[in-house]
């Protein structure tokens, strides 16, 4: 399906989505994003990942000023307060 228009592919179902969560530990704003992750993509089935900032180089250099960091299939959704049902909205539509 690369190169087709975006007008013709087909929509992905939430469980073929991935959430990222970007965190570090001792971030309380970070457990606040998690809780959040967990319960979206649990009534969704969606799969979902922590990674930790001070473990991958890359990502720290990338967020190390936003966390916590949502990413849906690798592109930034939203940082600092994860907002439910945006999030929602963002697997389902």
């Amino acid at each position: 399906m690369a190169g087709m228009s975006p007008l013709f592919r087909r929509k992905a179902e939430p469980r073929e989505r991935l959430v990222t969560l970007v965190r570090k530990p001792g971030c309380h704003l970070c457990d606040d994003a998690q809780l959040v992750v967990e319960k979206v993509c649990g009534d969704l089935g969606v799969p979902w990942e922590p990674r930790d900032i001070t473990e991958d180089a890359a990502l720290h250099e990338r967020y190390w000023e936003q966390i916590p960091v949502v990413l849906i299939d690798g592109e930034q959704h939203t940082f600092w307060r994860v907002n439910e049902e945006r999030l929602r909205r963002a697997l389902t539509d």
